[in-house]
């Protein structure tokens, strides 16, 4: 049993579909980042967090990938030319997107107002447009490593809806396509229930 820190409203949300996708049995203790419920449990507030015999661990790639690895499914065997172009796909995701993401929001709501650097968004915005074609390069088939869906698009599929809700530059047809496959999994629609 795993219990998870954190509102499906930000990255916890991949770590939560992840663990539907599966199939495990999880508590979740709801709360935004820095919330007296959080930090009760993770002093620094971050979320997700991952509860794993007594230890707080943050950090939702982090934690998709120790899922994924203990669980022996949405990833390939460590040392294998599949983990690394897998590997190499959510490196990008996070360069690419989540980062960019990241800092317009902390340039948007998350820093104090004296903090923040509105003019910085139309960069992030621009660099996000020219990432979006690089993904669509990397899709293999129905998803980024072909007919197998990994935790690879799980980070993918949530970069996106986060950019929609951010209103950075729309995906293609193409992407928006393959997000709403992704979507239709019955375990997405299991962990949007969690909200």
């Amino acid at each position: 049993m795993y219990t998870v820190l954190g509102s499906t409203k930000n990255r916890t949300l991949r770590v939560i579909w992840t663990l539907e996708e599966l199939g495990l049995t999880y508590d979740q203790i709801k709360g935004n980042p820095g919330s007296a419920e959080i930090k009760a449990l993770n002093p620094s507030g971050k979320v997700p967090a991952l509860v794993v015999d007594g230890e707080v661990l943050p950090d939702s790639v982090a934690i998709m990938s120790f899922l994924s690895d203990r669980h022996d499914a949405l990833t390939f065997p460590a040392g294998s030319v599949e983990r690394l172009r897998m590997e190499g796909h959510i490196h990008f995701l996070l360069e690419e997107f989540d980062s960019l993401l990241w800092v317009a929001a902390k340039n948007s709501f998350v820093n104090p107002p004296e903090h923040r650097a509105a003019e910085v968004k139309p960069v992030l915005k621009w660099e996000f447009e020219r990432s979006l074609k690089r993904l669509e390069d990397r899709l293999q088939g129905a998803f980024l490593m072909g007919e197998r869906f990994t935790i690879a698009d799980i980070l993918a599929v949530h970069c996106l809806n986060w950019a929609y809700t951010a209103k950075f530059p729309d995906a293609s047809a193409f992407l928006k396509d393959y997000a709403k496959r992704c979507r239709a999994r019955p375990a997405y629609a299991r962990a949007l229930a969690e909200t």
